[in-house]
């Protein structure tokens, strides 16, 4: 089949007579692309560093670069001009600047809807998610995160609702659905014990014959042929690392790679294809936090599970993979300054996040202990004054409001300023960004790629790059 002449004729888009084509003259924009016209994507693995602003995609090359002598994954590709490049518009309905649901929906649905709804538009219409529209053509579908499950990122793809923060609901729209893998945390919204309607998740789930790992052991053990939960943590999973600097957590606990490659192998055997979102989700939460050790060791996590992602299209030849972000956050950089490459280079000693740091601290302490315990984490000593400054914050003196996930109102962004010190990272906020953000594609489909987009187009673009008529 001629994939543009199918597609010429008008069958892609049928939602309405207000939806205009946003691919009315397509053409490749890098040589190696023209090797993918024409060519039907089997397969699409969409890849999203949650919150990613370029100048964490740029740490995490700088980074690995100075440590390793080798770059990010995700650079090299664009180095090697093996991939399509843009930019992309990330605008939701009702602002410039957008919310990982809306962002999702975007990407899901097909259309702007506002902050906060997961594919519903402001009078109530309902957008069909594009899994479920794969899905009704026999392919498998997927999700794996590194935050929960039922989050706004993986829930935009697969589910409607009129808010992200119902996930109780999301839990049990993903069973009723159908879908064939779904990986990640959120054990709050599963556990009969974490519950509010204290329904048991997992027993529905076993009753309709889906497998359940709670640990890296049982996911590996799933078998093909039946649904799979995989539920790694009550809330996210630990940042990156973290789990790396605990024996426990690095057995028990998946990366974000592994999870891919489990996910690709359980669906690669469908006749019919697979689709499947890859979130690197606590990119975002680190960039609330301004944690910097958090973001860029679940950004490198990220690039791991990119070149799985990879690995597995080169051999395969069937399979689209889209690289992005949903929007930016908070806007890391490195600044200028005589000890800027010894600064940063600082930051191949740290051993844990902030979050962990942070959080270990007690009112009780001294400043001595304190000083001891950043040591331990940054391998960096702060002074006595700044250790003071970080104990007031749990005596009451001061108060520390930023950070979205800062439930226990830790001093992130007072401790991060410090940082900067002997860092020489900066950032503008603690929340997201209208950055236009970077954009990568991989394999047939990924000529369809125009140098600027908007989100939005990325649902058609996925349609068309795989052959399947919008009716649903």
């Amino acid at each position: 089949m001629d994939r543009r002449k199918f597609f010429r004729n008008g069958s892609l888009f049928t939602l309405g007579a207000t939806l205009i084509n946003p691919f009315k003259s397509i053409a490749s924009v890098f040589d190696a692309g023209t090797l993918n016209k024409n060519k039907k994507a089997k397969n699409i693995i969409f890849m999203v560093s949650d919150g990613m602003s370029t100048g964490t995609l740029n740490m995490a090359d700088l980074y690995l670069n100075r440590k390793t002598g080798k770059g990010s994954n995700w650079i090299q590709l664009m180095k090697d001009q093996r991939v399509a490049n843009a930019l992309m518009d990330t605008a939701s309905a009702s602002s410039i600047v957008t919310d990982s649901s809306a962002g999702s929906s975007s990407w899901g649905g097909g259309m702007r809807v506002k902050n906060g709804v997961l594919n519903i538009g402001p009078n109530g219409e309902k957008y069909m998610p594009i899994w479920q529209k794969f899905k009704k053509t026999g392919k498998m579908a997927g999700c794996v995160t590194t935050v929960p499950i039922t989050h706004a990122t993986p829930a935009g793809f697969c589910v409607n609702n009129d808010s992200r923060n119902a996930m109780e609901d999301i839990a049990e729209d993903y069973l009723a659905l159908g879908f064939d893998i779904m990986m990640g945390g959120g054990n709050d919204y599963f556990s009969a014990d974490h519950r509010k309607d204290k329904k048991d998740m997992y027993a529905a789930y076993k009753a309709k014959g889906w497998q359940v790992a709670r640990t890296r052991q049982e996911m590996l053990a799933a078998k093909p042929g039946t649904s799979v939960l995989g539920v790694f943590g009550d809330n996210g999973l630990p940042y990156t690392i973290d789990r790396q600097s605990s024996k426990e957590l690095t057995a028990t606990l998946p990366t974000l790679s592994e999870m891919t490659q489990k996910a690709i192998d359980h669906m690669k055997g469908n006749k019919n294809g697979f689709v499947l979102q890859v979130e690197g989700g606590k990119v975002d939460w680190g960039a609330h936090a301004n944690d910097i050790a958090a973001l860029l060791h679940d950004q490198v996590a990220f690039d791991d599970a990119v070149k799985t992602a990879i690995d597995f299209a080169e051999k395969d030849g069937e399979t689209l993979v889209i690289i992005t972000t949903d929007h930016g956050n908070a806007n890391p950089g490195i600044t200028y300054g005589k000890d800027a490459n010894a600064n940063f280079d600082n930051l191949q000693k740290f051993t844990n996040t902030n979050e962990w740091l942070l959080n270990e601290i007690k009112p009780d302490f001294t400043a001595a202990k304190v000083r001891e315990l950043v040591k331990y984490a940054n391998n960096h000593t702060i002074k006595e004054e700044e250790a003071k400054t970080i104990l007031s914050y749990y005596t009451g003196i001061e108060k520390e409001d930023g950070g979205l996930y800062n439930y226990k109102k830790v001093p992130f962004k007072a401790f991060s300023e410090m940082q900067k010190e002997y860092t020489n990272v900066g950032w503008i906020s603690m929340d997201h960004s209208g950055d236009y953000v970077n954009l990568s594609a991989f394999g047939p489909g990924s000529d369809l790629i125009k140098p600027f987009i908007k989100n939005t187009d990325l649902h058609y673009l996925m349609l068309q790059a795989a052959e399947v008529e919008n009716k649903f």
